[in-house]
């Protein structure tokens, strides 16, 4: 029988140099859920993520991706995976197109008509994107810059998306339409782990939470759970 655990932590401990930024923490994400990590600035929260992706080397522990174990693996390995990391600040790249951009994202998809069924999919999920296909990614605004790192990661088809603060710098209306993109994607089938600095709105999205704090986890359970707290909101969530 196939476990319903899609992403799991065991352990799982990274340092910057002599720096340890996550100490231990264990953490499980389940098929379909969307599971919030959340804590203060400077917590371990990116850090978690790019354990995951393989852009940080995790100096202890294990991740566990649908059961075999991806530690260690490469960051384009675990991205053929099906665990793809849409990272903190979008990252689209200046003087390549939209499409080019969302090329990209397919680097690893062989089937040509593989990648044009994605994008078509991608310019369906996100139709601002289609009119705006042959413009420099990095003029759009910042609501469809996130839309374009978004639909690049979905160019990947990926099982489960690791997004880091996909709100970060936006006005408060993208906020809301990101985080209505984002609840869109989860209803679609795609499990989603999510960083987020705008802690109330996420709990109001997520099945799941975490929170961290100084590279440990100090609370975990139900997000109407911990959100219906305001002992909680107020000592670990900022709000």
């Amino acid at each position: 029988m196939t476990s319903d655990v899609m992403l799991k932590l065991e352990g799982i401990a990274s340092a910057y140099g002599k720096i340890d930024a996550v100490k231990g923490i264990d953490l499980e994400v389940k098929r379909g859920q969307i599971v919030t990590l959340l804590g203060a600035n400077g917590a371990g929260k990116t850090t978690t993520l790019k354990t995951i992706s393989g852009l940080v080397r995790a100096k202890a522990g294990r991740v566990l991706f649908e059961g075999n174990d991806i530690t260690g693996m490469p960051a384009h390995q675990v991205a053929r995976a099906g665990v793809v990391h849409v990272p903190e600040g979008r990252h689209v790249l200046r003087g390549l197109s939209v499409r080019e951009n969302l090329e990209l994202g397919a680097f690893t998809v062989k089937d040509a008509t593989l990648r044009k069924d994605r994008l078509e999919q991608v310019f369906a999920q996100f139709p601002i994107l289609r009119t705006r296909a042959n413009s420099d990614g990095s003029l759009l605004s910042g609501g469809e810059q996130q839309m374009l790192a978004i639909g690049r990661a979905l160019m990947h088809g990926p099982k489960i998306l690791l997004l880091d603060e996909p709100s970060m710098g936006l006005a408060p209306k993208l906020v809301l339409e990101t985080m209505r993109i984002v609840k869109r994607l989860n209803e679609a089938g795609t499990t989603i782990l999510l960083v987020e600095q705008n802690a109330r709105l996420a709990l109001r999205l997520a099945h799941y939470g975490y929170v961290l704090e100084s590279g440990v986890i100090r609370l975990e359970g139900e997000a109407k759970k911990l959100s219906a707290d305001p002992s909680i909101v107020q000592a670990y969530l900022g709000s």
